[in-house]
């Protein structure tokens, strides 16, 4: 991108790890912010950094996992020990010239290594600390660790997931921690604004169980105002609408949203049954509701005559509608070339890394990536950039601070 990025001139701090804390930092990199990411350091040149560094099962070193790179582009390293009196020296130093603070540690422990905004506003009054837990920082739960998947359980992700007659599922990816993580990228940028404005700083916090709830949005409001408790629909129905469900065509499965009324006689008619529009069992919404499972039967057994290219070409444009892919068939769909959501970046154990690009568009144009760092890659340079020479860091490395 020849332009300048929007958040260039930011720098954030973020002590964060595994998934929901990077996935928003991340976002932040990727317009354009210095975002270094602080890690434990290694000892005897073995473990050490971001826990996502060491979940496989794909790996571009040994310690350096594929995995660590969804989360984790256009970043910088510092190894630092925020527990030792010189990690904190070292923090402060940082945080003078910083504009935010972040980090997704369990609730009880920024407070513990200085972290939050008391901590840290007699180094800059301007600071932004943005924190993402497991169940917040103020109260009972704060010392819990807790993880997306125990979220989608508790939120009731799990009871509206899944066909009606089998057990409660989880969404396939971690949806939880992504939600929770952009949650966490708005506040702090709202919150930096502010600062930018005001000169003083904040804490801003999200936790992982708050943001699910706050994910069930309209059956949630449906059941605090009327007692409505939004069952599981089978074919991943929709609760209130239909037809908008899985259907199977003559090879494989497809979505087809007819929910809002304008849709239904479009529907109708170019599948070659307009007799069905005025059909009184399906004339109006709420008759299509109540006889769902006859107008599924219908669909269903004219849908299955053709293949799911045939729909898709008859419908596409006219009807929401979509092929329901594998996961291997969703990234290798022609389309993610087309609108640029497949990029090739290099990094030193594979230059041909193929990552996702950003949805955000800047100018219409896609944002920048380039491959995570390796662990501590950007620790004598961010050092040496806060006043540090060469003997000092050194000194520092000796002592196992960085």
């Amino acid at each position: 991108m020849s332009k300048k990025l929007p958040l260039e001139g930011f720098r954030v701090l973020s002590a964060e790890q595994y998934g929901a804390g990077p996935y928003g930092t991340m976002y932040l990199a990727q317009m354009g912010a210095d975002v270094i990411k602080i890690e434990p350091p290694s000892k005897n040149g073995k473990g050490g950094g971001d826990t996502a560094r060491h979940v496989g099962p794909h790996w571009l070193r040994e310690e350096e996992s594929l995995y660590f790179q969804s989360f984790n582009l256009n970043k910088r390293s510092l190894t630092l020990d925020l527990r030792s009196e010189e990690g904190v020296e070292v923090l402060h130093k940082l945080v003078k010239n910083s504009h935010v603070m972040a980090n997704n540690l369990r609730g009880d422990v920024p407070a513990k290594i200085g972290l939050d905004y008391d901590s840290l506003k007699s180094v800059n009054p301007a600071i932004v600390c943005a924190h993402c837990s497991a169940y917040g920082r103020d109260n009972e739960r704060a010392k819990w660790p807790g993880y997306d998947y125990l979220m989608q359980a508790e939120a009731g992700f799990c009871s509206l997931t899944g066909e009606p007659d089998g057990p409660p599922v989880r969404f396939g990816l971690s949806m939880v921690d992504f939600m929770s993580g952009t949650q966490m990228a708005v506040g702090l940028l709202a919150a930096l604004l502010d600062a930018q404005r005001s000169g003083v700083g904040c804490d801003v916090d999200v936790d992982l169980l708050s943001a699910a709830v706050h994910q069930t949005s309209y059956p949630a409001l449906w059941y605090m105002n009327e007692g409505d408790v939004t069952p599981r629909v089978t074919r991943g129905a929709h609760p209130s609408a239909t037809p908008s469900q899985m259907f199977k065509a003559s090879d494989g499965w497809m979505f087809v949203m007819a929910q809002i009324p304008k849709f239904w006689p479009i529907l109708a008619k170019k599948i070659g049954h307009s007799e069905l529009i005025d059909d009184p069992r399906f004339d109006t919404p709420a008759n299509r509701l109540k006889n769902r499972a006859v107008l599924s039967g219908i669909l269903d057994d004219i849908f299955s005559k053709q293949s799911m290219a045939h729909w898709q070409a008859l419908l596409e444009g006219e009807v929401p509608v979509a092929p329901v892919y594998n996961l291997d068939q969703a990234l290798d769909n022609p389309w993610l070339e087309t609108i640029g959501m497949r990029d090739t970046i290099s990094h030193p154990d594979k230059p041909d890394m193929k990552v996702l690009s950003s949805p955000i568009k800047v100018n219409g144009e896609r944002l920048p990536n380039k491959a995570g760092p390796l662990l501590g890659a950007d620790s004598d340079a961010v050092l040496a950039e806060i006043g540090y020479d060469a003997d000092a860091i050194e000194g520092l490395r000796a002592k196992g601070v960085v």
